[in-house]
């Protein structure tokens, strides 16, 4: 047979595969943008199916996150006695979206939390630095970003310090998105006495291979198991994108909730050393103070976890809202269930407002994100572009007691496929400060008019529609 013969009909043999092969495990408008792209491009489009196609993980990983549940049980067994006493405390059932978090997350709602907002960035990490300077027992950091640049050296410097004063530091930097940190921070951060761990290594084949897009998104650091930040903050300065000054919301908690914080960093120190740092007690729930405070519950996502946790907490508080919601997000490409939930929730009256960045730093993203406006506005959704900065912050306030902040952006990436961390919050002055942020992040902002979605080019709203088909091509 001719090769020209021979190569047709491999690729009749690959489009009939996919059909069988690609809808499995898969929503069906993912299913629909792989099949396309195999039936026009079948030899590129199977290869980049094998890169980042499925969301698979190595057997090794697998089989260590099942130990992961034994030793979050052992921070804090699951509450037992229901959502009616975890969230409401009164006796009174809370609102079904703090239930179905009940039901969600590996870690239970728990009260006697305190919350502080740090919106401006270099106060955020001069804040993180004093209290490594203030550590008398452990610092352990996860970030997806600890860049090799004036902030990342200053934390760096923090870390080494405390770690030659007999400080026990461990650092996780995720394998891409820290590289430059990894190669040149590393190395004199364990001179001075760290353990610095690469996160999610890339390994395309092996025991240990697994899909490369799938990164640690997380940022996380606790100190002396006492205080903990979280949010959507990296170590790097605000200027790591060319021409953008960054603007972050990193938050700093005590209480009970920094020991869930904890029990998810050591969940993913584990997966990569097989081990726990023996600095850490185990042996008993939280001994801290539990002083009346702010209702929390942390929320992971992310492979190995329940798909979607994020995401559908976001659509069931959007679904119970009575007021009002606001969104902030760099990255907004939402899927269908989530962009209905906005739009069903600004039809029946409730203020919806969605917060995004005038300017983004991916293009192609932000055509996606473009696509789904006209839907928005038509239901209601009043959408604030920021121009005074790159908003990449990530938050959510519902009505005026409930707040979800986290590393999580708004989209298929964030909720399914990278390990991300939110936080759930009740509580009315949180709610109110996070109000305020939201305010600040209004001023300057242009509102998206459906006057001006009319008057865009065919052109543009042609890249916007293709560039709306890659949402499903992970």
């Amino acid at each position: 047979m001719p090769w020209g013969s021979l190569y047709i009909a491999s690729e009749w043999a690959l489009r009939i595969a996919a059909l069988v092969l690609v809808p499995q495990r898969r929503t069906a408008a993912s299913a629909r943008a792989w099949l396309l792209l195999i039936l026009f491009w079948p030899w590129p489009g199977l290869a980049l199916y094998l890169l980042i196609g499925r969301a698979y993980q190595p057997r090794r990983r697998l089989a260590l996150e099942k130990k992961i549940e034994e030793t979050i049980r052992r921070f804090e067994p699951r509450a037992r006695s229901g959502s009616r006493e975890a969230w409401g405390g009164d006796g009174r059932a809370g609102p079904p979206a703090l239930e179905l978090a009940v039901r969600l997350s590996e870690f239970p709602p728990v009260e006697g939390n305190r919350f502080e907002l740090l919106p401006d960035y270099d106060p955020a990490i001069a804040r993180l630095v004093a209290d490594i300077d203030g550590a008398k027992r452990f610092a352990h950091l996860l970030y997806y970003i600890f860049a090799d640049d004036a902030t990342g050296r200053l934390v760096a410097e923090a870390l080494a310090r405390a770690a030659r004063r007999g400080v026990a530091v461990r650092v996780l930097m995720d394998a891409v998105g820290s590289r430059d940190g990894l190669a040149r921070l590393a190395p004199s951060l364990r001179a001075a006495g760290c353990e610095v761990i690469s996160a999610m290594p890339l390994r395309l084949w092996g025991a240990n291979a697994a899909r490369f897009d799938l990164r640690n998104h997380r940022k996380i650091a606790i100190i002396d198991g006492e205080l903990a930040y979280f949010g959507s903050q990296n170590v790097v300065g605000n200027q790591a994108n060319p021409g953008l000054v960054n603007e972050e919301l990193a938050v700093r908690a005590t209480g009970p909730i920094v020991r869930h914080l904890h029990a998810l960093l050591l969940t993913d120190r584990y997966l990569e050393t097989d081990d726990l740092p023996p600095e850490v007690d185990l042996r008993g729930p939280w001994s801290g103070s539990t002083a009346p405070g702010g209702r929390a519950q942390v929320l992971p996502s992310g492979p190995g976890y329940f798909e979607g946790t994020a995401e559908a907490i976001m659509i069931a508080l959007m679904y119970g809202a009575a007021s009002r919601i606001v969104l902030t997000a760099p990255y907004v490409v939402p899927s269908e269930a989530f962009l209905a939930a906005m739009c069903t929730a600004a039809k029946r009256g409730v203020e919806v407002e969605l917060i995004v960045d005038g300017k983004s730093n991916k293009p192609l993203v932000q055509l996606a994100q473009e696509s789904c406006y006209d839907a928005m506005l038509a239901a209601g959704v009043r959408i604030l572009r920021h121009t005074d900065s790159f908003l990449h912050a990530k938050h959510m306030s519902v009505d005026d007691d409930i707040v979800l902040i986290g590393s999580s952006n708004l989209d298929i990436r964030s909720f399914a496929l990278n390990a991300e961390v939110s936080v759930l919050i009740r509580d009315i002055g949180v709610a109110a400060e996070l109000h305020r942020i939201q305010r600040r992040n209004r001023e300057g902002a242009v509102r998206v008019t459906l006057a001006e979605r009319a008057g865009i080019s065919s052109l543009r709203r042609t890249l916007e529609n293709l560039a709306r088909l890659t949402d499903s091509v992970l």
